[in-house]
C-alpha cells in the first residue's frame, strides 16, 4: 500500500461460556493512527496518534494489529455478531409485614430499575439502568441530569469526586459538568459493584472476581475469590474488602495478598464500611458486622427476609437495613432491634443515612428520602406520616453529555489566571499528562480521560490535587488550549 493511503483493520474476539466478546479496530491515514476498542455492539473508546511518518504510522498499526491476533482475535465484519447481554441485577420485591410506613419526605421517579445512589453535604446523586444520572438537593429539587451511555450499576464517592460504574464497562468521572470516562474496565468483566480509594479503582464482578486497576486506568493485580457473584467491594488504605457468595475476604491493597476469610451467614449481597468495621447484608435475613483487621464478626443484626442493603449513621450508632420484602429496619450497635417499617416503595436496594434522614433507591425505580428523626418515626409508629411530595423532573433541567474525543471538550486560546496548564506527551507506546505550571511537581503524572489525550496537546483544568501514591487528580473543568 502506498505510502499516505488509508487502512482500516476489524477484528473480534469472542469466547464461549460467558468469557471475552470484544472487537479492537485499527485506522491507518496518513501519519494518524486510531483506534477503537470495546464491547462488541457498543460504540466503545477511541484513542488517537500521531507518528512523524506514513510509514511509521503504518509501522505501529501493523503491530498494534500483531499483539491482537497472537491473543486470539480474528478478522470479522462489523455487526454480524449480536452484542452479549450484561447481567442486571435480577431482584424481587415482595409486599412488606411490617405495621406502619415510613415517614418518606418526598420521592423522585427516575422512570427505570437504579441502583446507584450518593448522598454528599451538598446534593443526592441517583442513578438508573437506563443510564440516567440525577443530582437533587436534599429538600428534593432535580438540579441536573448527566445523560450516560449505558445501565448505572453504581455511585461511588471517593474525597470530592463523583464516579458511576456502568454497563459499557467504564467508569465516569461526574465532577465536572462535563463528564469523562475516568477508567475503562476489562471488556470481559460484568462489573456488580466498585469503589474507589485515593483515585485507585476496585471491581467486583460476577464471577466473583475482584480487578484493581491504579489512576492511569492500568491493570494492577486480580483475585477470584471462593464464592461467585461479589456484589461487595469497599476500600480503604490499608485493604480491599470483598463481600461474595462465600463471606467476606480482605486483601492488602498492594499486590492483593489475603488478609484475612470471614464465611457469613448466607451469601453477601451488599457492603457497608465505617473507620474500623465492614458491614455485609447477606441472602439469610442478616447484616453482620466485621473486624477490618481480623475478620472477626463483632455484631449481627437480624431481619425478616434476605437483606438487599445496608448503611449506618456517621458513629456507627445505629445500622440501617432494607429487605426484599420492601421494609426497612434500623438496629441499635448491640444489635437491639429498634424499629421495622414499610418503606412503600419497594424494596431498597442502596441507602445512606445523613443528617436524620435516610435516603433510599428502591425497586421501582425511585429515590425517597425518609425523615428517620426519633419523633418522626415515633410518630409514624402511631399511624401518623407526613403527606409524601412528589417531586417533577423538569425538562429545562440542565443535561450534560459526556466528551468522548478531544474534539468534543471546550477549547480557550489564553489560560485564566488561576487554571493550572498540563500537557500531553507521547512516552513509548503511552500517552501521559504532566504539568506544565509552575508550583507541581513536574514528574508526577496526572489522572487524565484517555479518551481526550492527544500527544503534544496542552489542556487548561481548574485545579489539581496530590493524591498518595503520587500522582495528581483534576478538579473541575478541563479546556483545550489552543
Amino acid at each position: 500500500m502506498a505510502q499516505g493511503e488509508r487502512s482500516h483493520t476489524y477484528l473480534e474476539l469472542s469466547q464461549e461460556g460467558g468469557g471475552a466478546h470484544k472487537f479492537y479496530e485499527v485506522t491507518v491515514e496518513g501519519t494518524v493512527v486510531s483506534v477503537r476498542y470495546g464491547r462488541i455492539g457498543a460504540t466503545g473508546q477511541l484513542q488517537t496518534s500521531s507518528f512523524p511518518t506514513p510509514a511509521k504510522a503504518q509501522a505501529a498499526a501493523a503491530k498494534k494489529i500483531g499483539e491482537k491476533v497472537r491473543k486470539g482475535y480474528a478478522p470479522a465484519v462489523q455487526g454480524q455478531r449480536a452484542p452479549r447481554p450484561v447481567t442486571r441485577r435480577e431482584v424481587s420485591s415482595a409486599p412488606s409485614r411490617a405495621r406502619s410506613t415510613a415517614p418518606v419526605l418526598w420521592r423522585f421517579r427516575t422512570g427505570s430499575a437504579a441502583f446507584g445512589i450518593h448522598i454528599d453535604e451538598d446534593r443526592c446523586w441517583v442513578g438508573n439502568q437506563s443510564g440516567d444520572v440525577y443530582t437533587l438537593s436534599h429538600s428534593g429539587e432535580v438540579l441536573a441530569r448527566y445523560d450516560l451511555p449505558d445501565g448505572v450499576k453504581c455511585l461511588v464517592a471517593d474525597d470530592f469526586w463523583i464516579y458511576a460504574g456502568c454497563d459499557d464497562g467504564k467508569v465516569y468521572d461526574l465532577s465536572s459538568k462535563l463528564p469523562f470516562a475516568a477508567y475503562d474496565i476489562a471488556h470481559d468483566v460484568d462489573i456488580f459493584w466498585l469503589d474507589i480509594h485515593e483515585g485507585v479503582l476496585n471491581v467486583a464482578d460476577r464471577d466473583g472476581g475482584l480487578t484493581v486497576i491504579d489512576h492511569e486506568d492500568e491493570y494492577q493485580w486480580s483475585r477470584k475469590s471462593a464464592g461467585a457473584h461479589a456484589w461487595m467491594v469497599r476500600a480503604d488504605g490499608d485493604a480491599v474488602y470483598h463481600g461474595h457468595q462465600g463471606g467476606v475476604t480482605a486483601y492488602a491493597p498492594d499486590g492483593g495478598g489475603e488478609l484475612w476469610h470471614s464465611p457469613t451467614w448466607g451469601g453477601v449481597l451488599f457492603g457497608w464500611q465505617e473507620d474500623t468495621s465492614v458491614y455485609a447484608g447477606t441472602a439469610k435475613h442478616t447484616v453482620q458486622r466485621l473486624s477490618k483487621a481480623t475478620g472477626a464478626i463483632e455484631g449481627t443484626y437480624r431481619c425478616d427476609d434476605p437483606v438487599y442493603s445496608c448503611a449506618t449513621s456517621p458513629d456507627g450508632r445505629h445500622v440501617f437495613a432494607g429487605d426484599s420484602a420492601s421494609s426497612v429496619y434500623c438496629f441499635d450497635a448491640d444489635g437491639t432491634r429498634l424499629w421495622k417499617l414499610r418503606t412503600g416503595n419497594g424494596s431498597a436496594l442502596s441507602m445512606q443515612y445523613l443528617d436524620e434522614k435516610l435516603y433510599m433507591v428502591t425497586t421501582d425505580g425511585c429515590l425517597v428520602c425518609v425523615d428517620a428523626s426519633p419523633a418522626a418515626i415515633t410518630a409514624a409508629q402511631s399511624g401518623s406520616v407526613p403527606t409524601t411530595v412528589d417531586v417533577k423532573y423538569s425538562s429545562a433541567t440542565p443535561t450534560y453529555t459526556p466528551a468522548r474525543t478531544v474534539a468534543e471538550v471546550h477549547t480557550v486560546t489564553v489560560a485564566p489566571a488561576d487554571g493550572v496548564v498540563v500537557e500531553c506527551t507521547q512516552q513509548g507506546n503511552r500517552l501521559r499528562v504532566h504539568v506544565v505550571s509552575s508550583g507541581y511537581e513536574p514528574s508526577w503524572n496526572v489522572q487524565f480521560p484517555r479518551g481526550i489525550r492527544e500527544p503534544g496537546a496542552r489542556y487548561v483544568v481548574d485545579a489539581l490535587h496530590p493524591a498518595a501514591g503520587g500522582f495528581y487528580r483534576v478538579r473541575g473543568e478541563i479546556r483545550r488550549l489552543i
